[in-house]
């Protein structure tokens, strides 16, 4: 006797909230079948947002163009943006629907649900979804199950947030990142990094009247806890709107010394290496450092390595 093993599926009622804010988008549109194909997105990405919560994901519907009459009326859109991570697009088919239809301009996707609704738009069903669509069509029998979604998004790499840098000139830091002396003060158990704190100010060879820092707390691995180190970045204003950046990496928590071959790189905005601009850490180095400059809107990258474990960070001067 063989049995056939159903595909995994989730079911959401379409509350009264869902086609109110479905019958609102609509009425932006011009046409009717604009405004059906709007009101039928809207469901879908309303089915969608209600299983990631069930499940834990944060998610952003105000920063997704499903929400915004305006990319309504220019695209055929139905995106639910997912905090970190990117945009799930979320396509609606109807009960009698063999394929799923997706739109050309909408590749740029971190994976594509397909959301069946029923006969009295009551009930969205979701069946699966695909990582990537190659072709407008795909037989709903080619999605992948939606058991494997949840693992799915939680494997992603994160999407790196850069840190704008203007912004430390008028003392707004992003968390994680805080002042110097807040740092100290979280930090207290490690008297050598309070000594070459100090340092840092007094040696500074920026302009310390327009100057400011700010640091982070990294972990290399989770599986290197102990090598926790702080990357400092200072930054001095020049007169010709120019940016004095100082890179500084230190040990933190109980460490005295870097470990040795810990690499800090930048890289410009096409992530290629600047060769001048490398740093490695050598036995007892208790600090390595970098500086350059560069100009308002500039973007590079620090990225910290140790053996076969690299941390990136961003940033907008």
């Amino acid at each position: 006797m063989s049995h056939t093993i159903e595909p995994l599926t989730f079911t959401v009622t379409l509350a009264l909230s869902a086609h109110e804010k479905a019958k609102q988008f609509a009425r932006h549109q011009s046409n009717q079948k604009k405004a059906k194909q709007v009101y039928f997105n809207t469901l879908a990405v309303y089915a969608v947002n209600f299983y990631l919560q069930c499940l834990g994901f944060e998610t952003e519907l105000e920063k997704s163009d499903s929400w915004n009459p305006v990319m309504q009326s220019l695209m055929d859109v139905a995106d639910l943006s997912v905090k970190a991570l990117g945009k799930l697009e979320c396509r609606p088919v109807l009960l009698d629907s063999q394929v799923c239809h997706f739109p050309a301009e909408w590749e740029e996707r971190i994976g594509y649900v397909v959301v069946q609704l029923n006969e009295s738009l009551m009930e969205a069903t979701l069946l699966g979804f695909v990582e990537k669509v190659e072709t407008k069509e795909l037989l709903l029998s080619q999605v992948r199950s939606l058991e494997d979604l949840p693992m799915y998004l939680r494997d992603l790499k994160p999407i790196s947030m850069p840190v704008y840098l203007k912004q430390w000139f008028d003392s707004v830091f992003a968390a994680p990142w805080q002042t110097v002396e807040a740092l100290l003060l979280t930090e207290a158990a490690n008297p050598a990094f309070s000594t070459r704190s100090t340092e840092h100010r007094e040696n500074d060879t920026l302009h310390p009247a327009i100057s400011v820092s700010a640091g982070k707390v990294i972990d290399l691995a989770i599986q290197l806890a102990s090598h926790r180190v702080v990357l400092i970045v200072t930054l001095a204003a020049k007169a010709d709107e120019e940016v004095d950046i100082r890179l500084r990496v230190c040990p933190t928590g109980s460490q005295r010394y870097l470990p040795p071959g810990l690499q800090l790189i930048v890289l410009d905005e096409a992530a290629a290496t600047c060769p001048q601009l490398q740093a490695q850490a050598r036995s007892n180095d208790n600090w390595i450092q970098l500086e350059f400059s560069g100009e308002p809107g500039e973007q590079f990258s620090v990225k910290l390595a140790l053996g076969d474990v690299t941390i990136t960070e961003d940033f907008v001067i």
